[in-house]
């Protein structure tokens, strides 16, 4: 009987050291997965910082290029009968970059006779409101694109919008 007490405390003895182990082996996974885990983190939090670095260090945009256009004076369309109403504009056309001011400069008489052409059909109402307005800058850049292609117009800006 004192074996099987002796041998029973030693089987006991022998299923006790594995769960210990098992348990030892649990801890240093987690161990090694939390650590794995704080470096990615890191790794992530400092490699979006260094983003931003390398952002801010791109070189500055270039500034735009602007060439004015000769300035355009027009009577609108209108009915027969009422007053005769003037448009004045002064515009200015952006552009990418400097080297496409020389590019366009031959084109200019097309340019104009372009806006001409499209503003004499233009009535007083059609100018009401900043819509009118933004409409007009639309359909004029399209219009000169159209023009001096393959050169592109970012913009047509008004210095002056004059209805008499």
């Amino acid at each position: 009987m004192a074996e099987n007490e002796e041998g029973g405390a030693a089987a006991e003895g022998a299923e006790a050291a594995p769960p210990k182990n098992k348990l030892k082996l649990i801890i240093m996974v987690v161990g090694v997965l939390a650590v794995l885990g704080g470096g990615a983190a890191t790794w992530f939090f400092f490699r979006h910082g260094d983003a931003e670095h390398h952002a801010e260090a791109a070189p500055p945009p270039k500034p735009p290029a602007f060439v004015d256009v000769p300035d355009l004076m027009v009577n609108l369309a209108g009915s027969p009968g009422e007053r005769v109403q003037y448009l004045r504009l002064k515009i200015v056309l952006e552009l990418k970059e400097e080297k496409q001011i020389e590019a366009i400069k031959p084109t200019m008489p097309r340019v104009t006779d372009i806006f001409q052409t499209y503003v004499r059909e233009l009535r007083p109402s059609d100018l009401n409101g900043s819509a009118g307005i933004f409409r007009l800058k639309e359909e004029l850049t399209k219009r000169v694109n159209a023009a001096v292609a393959p050169i592109q117009v970012s913009a047509v800006l008004f210095k002056e919008v004059v209805v008499q």
